[in-house]
């Protein structure tokens, strides 16, 4: 027998609303229209902060921004957020402009797309205005059921005190992330080089801080040396670790010559940096009068060699171990590559491409695919592109760091 599923939804006895991602009611079961006093035609449709506003009578109304609050962290976190007993008053249709007091709990909870993106909001709710309205002065009540629905009360609202104070400590620590980040992760320069775009994007539900970072270092005789890593881990340490493995290969570059010279001296160092193990890196030298790009690898996913006519290179003849993998140092193979006018080269780390359950090989084949079809965009504009073919515009399980360079 095959189950009805929307038999199955419309018949549910609690109540369900059906979000899309903007927040706008897509579907809504009978038990919700009972509680809410609607009809499927005013709901479908309709933004759900319009649908149900918070009450203007009511000062100390925050029904709405505690909603908002948690959908937008079911749309970060991609996990079901659980609200603390909360007043959220409904308009009455057939008494415009009045309001009703009720009192709801609720589950705000995600359905996930095949990649893992959100495709809506299950927003579930349980009408709990007769319990409020129970433990109120003059309702007559056993001491037993007044001493527990006191106690279930003041519990649900010690913990949405607590979660509120949890989600400021969230923010202030966010903050000195994004402050640490930025003075570690400074972009580069790219006033000389119009033809380069970096992207940087942590992962989802992070701090919005990562390991995975990039550098562009000028160097003489119309040179750059282009560079991207990463640090196992997310958060503050991974983000410290980034910074002085960052620095050390941009130093590394100025004063030895060549890619592979630069990582030999990055995993020497690595090595007395805890954290810094098994962190991978590449660097690409563009010699722009040869035309020519020296690169070499450690541990990390091949750039990508866009040629002119559409077809894509795997850098992959220089790849070594990642940093602090061999227990003696030995020098790191490098490898150089000719290339012509308007060719195209791609530089990122495995959060662009890695997919859970999935061959890493697909993930590079749909890389290759999105720059042939874009390869007539400026770097700014490919950039964008590469991020929204692959899916992860708005962020992926994984740290992302991109840089796009048209030769």
């Amino acid at each position: 027998m095959t189950l009805d599923y929307a038999a199955l939804f419309a018949a549910t006895p609690s109540p369900y609303l059906v979000l899309d991602t903007n927040f706008v009611i897509v579907d809504v079961n009978h038990a919700y229209l009972l509680a809410t006093l609607r009809t499927r035609k005013e709901l479908i449709g309709q933004y759900v902060f319009d649908a149900f506003p918070d009450n203007p009578d009511d000062l100390e109304a925050d029904g709405v921004q505690n909603l908002q609050a948690s959908l937008h962290r079911v749309l970060i976190t991609r996990e079901a957020d659980s609200m603390a007993l909360q007043r959220y008053d409904i308009p009455l249709t057939n008494s415009p402009g009045e309001f009703e007091e009720r009192w709801w709990s609720t589950i705000n909870t995600p359905v996930l797309n095949a990649d893992g993106s959100v495709a809506w909001v299950i927003h579930r709710v349980e009408d709990v205005t007769a319990f409020i309205r129970a433990r109120r002065p003059g309702t007559t009540r056993t001491p037993r059921e007044e001493g527990t629905e006191a106690e279930l009360y003041a519990r649900a609202r010690e913990l949405q005190r607590l979660n509120e104070e949890l989600r400021h400590a969230h923010a202030r620590e966010r903050h000195v992330a994004l402050a640490l980040q930025e003075a570690m992760l400074h972009v580069p320069d790219l006033s000389k080089h119009p033809d380069i775009a970096v992207r940087y994007l942590p992962a989802i539900g992070s701090l919005n801080v990562c390991g995975d970072w990039y550098d562009i270092v000028d160097l003489p005789d119309d040179r750059f040396a282009v560079a991207v890593g990463d640090v196992v881990g997310h958060g503050l340490q991974a983000a410290t670790v980034m910074g002085m493995l960052r620095s050390a290969l941009s130093a590394a570059a100025r004063a030895v010559d060549g890619p592979a010279k630069a990582l030999e001296v990055l995993g020497l160092y690595a090595r007395s940096v805890d954290g810094a193990l098994a962190a991978t890196a590449t660097q690409v030298l563009i010699d722009s009068n040869r035309r020519l790009v020296t690169y070499s690898s450690a541990g990390h996913p091949p750039p990508v060699l866009l040629h002119p006519d559409g077809s894509c290179e795997l850098l992959d003849q220089a790849t070594d171990p990642p940093l602090g993998a061999r227990p003696e140092h030995a020098p790191r193979p490098q490898s150089s590559r000719a290339y012509l006018p308007g060719a195209t080269l791609a530089l990122y780390t495995d959060g662009l491409i890695e997919r859970r359950y999935e061959d890493i090989d697909i993930g590079l084949a749909r890389l290759t695919d999105a720059l042939t079809h874009h390869r007539r965009l400026g770097a700014e504009r490919l950039a964008d592109a590469v991020l929204t073919r692959l899916d992860v515009s708005g962020g992926a399980r994984d740290d992302i760091a991109l840089i796009i360079v048209r030769l």
